[in-house]
């Protein structure tokens, strides 16, 4: 594999920072990523991010079909090339905005629930997450790259500062393992911070269940919105729309101590609370 910096000067062409690309040097982390990702014949592969190809090139000598999707208009043509040099005829090279993509439709097209890949960019990490989450019925896993940061936020426990908004949303319906780590020196140009390999393993099956996710959702931001304060006035000062009466009646309601800050509920607690308050609200409940 040409070096990102010598395929770059060839092209006449530099990373975006506004991008935040940050191309992976080493060739062995690349099928070091594939390899533990357990990628099979048969799978279809969703890529975020296909860059010039460090991933791309060891998925597509695995897998069945790989969509690799790109923002940067001017990296098509050069993984194109790369692509014909490795002999390489699965992958359609896509030049769009992951944000933008319609999941569902690789699912439609591919006959099978897909497998998402990439090195996301820090700063559409989370977003491409939530994204995620929310087309799971067509997505069975994904195997990302993100920033250590990131990554231990995902990972975080209940009371830790890092546990945060995601670790519920994800604890919620999906088991998370590490597969690797990155060293920063391993990209060009390199970033101040090493990175991390996560699987998310969405779960087919949920331990338990919401009465309505895009509220239990709603819940969830709501109280990480102001987490420095207790839970009764994250909510009530939130987009939820209730007092602080109300917030702390469907608290209580849900058996969760209304002083208490979001850091400290388990994903189960937050089902319970977004469960008992949906219920509230459906009657038209008054406090």
């Amino acid at each position: 594999m040409t070096s990102p910096g010598t395929l770059l000067r060839a092209w006449n062409l530099r990373p975006r920072k506004q991008l935040g690309q940050n191309f992976l040097s080493d060739p062995s982390t690349g099928e070091m990523i594939v390899a533990r990702s357990g990628i099979l014949p048969e799978d279809i592969v969703l890529e975020i991010g296909a860059g010039l190809g460090a991933l791309t090139i060891p998925l597509a000598r695995i897998a069945k079909k790989v969509y690799a999707i790109d923002k940067d208009c001017r990296l098509i043509d050069l993984l194109e090339t790369e692509l014909l040099v490795n002999k390489l005829s699965n992958v359609v090279l896509i030049e769009k905005d992951i944000l933008k993509v319609d999941i569902e439709e690789f699912e439609e097209n591919a006959g099978c629930k897909i497998i998402v890949m990439g090195n996301l960019p820090y700063n559409i990490s989370s977003q491409v997450l939530v994204k995620l989450i929310k087309s799971r019925n067509t997505v069975s896993r994904a195997i990302l790259m993100f920033q250590k940061e990131l990554s231990q936020r995902i990972t975080a426990q209940p009371g830790c500062k890092d546990y945060g908004r995601l670790t519920v949303m994800l604890g919620y319906c999906a088991e998370i393992k590490k597969l690797g780590s990155v060293k920063a020196s391993l990209f060009f140009p390199k970033p101040k911070v090493d990175s991390e390999v996560l699987e998310i393993r969405f779960k087919k099956t949920l331990n338990h269940k919401v009465s309505n996710e895009e509220f239990f959702f709603q819940v969830i931001k709501a109280a990480f919105g102001r987490r420095r304060k207790t839970l009764k006035n994250a909510l009530a000062g939130s987009e939820l729309d209730i007092d602080a009466k109300t917030a702390k009646y469907m608290l209580e309601g849900a058996g969760i101590d209304s002083v208490r800050r979001a850091e400290t509920l388990t994903a189960k607690e937050f089902i319970k609370l977004a469960n008992f308050s949906f219920q509230c609200l459906k009657a038209g409940h008054n406090v």
